[in-house]
């Protein structure tokens, strides 16, 4: 029984921490317009843009300047 219980312990522990990693934002536009993430959008000096992955899965980029607001969740 002892075999069976260290491993669950351990799976759940990590599955705790992964989770733990997720931080939901909301990004708000100049428009009024707010787009749910999935994660933190990464900025990209080069581009000028952020980069994250909408609830629905797509992988979306927006301009800086169209930006209003980040705050995570």
């Amino acid at each position: 029984m002892n075999h069976r219980i260290l491993p669950a312990v351990l799976l759940a522990l990590g599955l705790a921490t992964l989770a733990g990693c997720a931080n939901p934002s909301v990004i708000t536009l100049n428009d009024g317009r707010e787009i749910q993430t999935t994660d933190t959008p990464k900025y990209d000096d080069d581009t000028g843009f952020y980069q994250f992955k909408q609830l629905d899965g797509k992988e979306t980029k927006v301009n800086k300047d169209q930006v209003r607001t980040v705050k995570e969740l």
